[in-house]
């Protein structure tokens, strides 16, 4: 058992060092775009003044609005990045948030900032989308009950 031991900690050192550097050349190549993301934004947004009709005008504001989405969810996965890099060096990365057990390796190696495992992920975004689905029921509701006249 122990021979198992020895050499399950020294691969699983390997694979946690390849993910490692997966998630390290991940972190480096998507602060580069969102950085020259933000720069395009700022040097379109100095950009000579043109004078607009409402249609272009609202074709530029739906554009921008994609562009700051986008860099929007690519600074969420850099936030993700770094702290899948926390838990290596804590030593924590590859448990599951929730139960504690091991994050399977194909799970890491497709998504190498996940904090849960497969069953853990499902039950936790099976109650996130009950949670919206209750939360607009009771939006519905409540403008519904807007709506009545008065007596």
């Amino acid at each position: 058992m122990s021979t198992t031991t020895n050499i399950e900690g020294p691969t699983k050192r390997i694979r946690w060092n390849e993910l490692k550097k997966i998630l390290e050349d991940r972190h480096s190549a998507l602060t580069h775009e969102v950085h020259g993301r933000i720069r395009d934004a700022r040097t379109d947004s100095t950009k000579g003044c043109q004078v607009l009709d409402e249609g272009e005008s609202s074709e530029v504001d739906i554009q921008d609005d994609i562009e700051f989405a986008l860099i929007q969810l690519k600074a969420e996965t850099l936030n993700r990045i770094d702290a899948a890099l926390r838990r290596i060096n804590e030593g924590t990365y590859g448990c599951c948030f929730e139960c504690g057990g091991e994050i399977a390796e194909a799970r890491l190696r497709a998504l190498p900032f996940a904090m849960r495992c497969k069953d853990c992920e499902e039950t936790h975004e099976t109650s996130e989308q009950r949670e919206r689905i209750m939360a607009q029921r009771h939006g519905f509701s409540a403008i519904a009950f807007d709506l009545r006249p008065n007596p």
